[in-house]
């Protein structure tokens, strides 16, 4: 597919299992990143077709690098979707009102994911 998408999450577990689950579904490269400020170093030194982001992390949380992504116009284009543990419908919201555009729950289901995915980056 020729996609690049940075994935954010304070666990490394995760972070590899989200990783890998994308390039098996997609074949898109994956670059990581484990909490929002690394986030914000990775899409300052390469340019990413979509970002995966947790809620909930040390330094600079989720909804925090959504804000700084939608306010740089370098960034505000690309496709943020967030995947958290967060269940409550006011994380939801605020998520999505500040730009986030789909809001996926983890455990995560893989074709549910790459449905995502696919939708964002287009079939090809």
């Amino acid at each position: 597919m020729g996609k690049t998408i940075l994935v954010v999450d304070d666990s490394e577990t995760i972070r590899k299992l989200v990783s890998v689950s994308v390039r098996v579904l997609t074949g898109c490269t994956t670059v990581e990143a484990q909490d929002g400020l690394q986030a914000i170093e990775q899409l300052n030194q390469q340019a990413v077709d979509l970002v995966i982001t947790d809620l909930r992390m040390p330094r600079l949380t989720g909804l925090e690098l959504i804000s700084y992504m939608k306010n740089d116009p370098k960034h505000q284009q690309t496709p943020i979707i967030l995947l958290t543990t967060e269940a409550a419908e006011e994380d939801r919201r605020k998520g999505l009102a500040l730009g986030a555009n789909e809001y996926l729950m983890k455990p995560f289901q893989p074709k549910q994911l790459q449905a995502t995915l696919l939708k964002y980056l287009g079939a090809a």
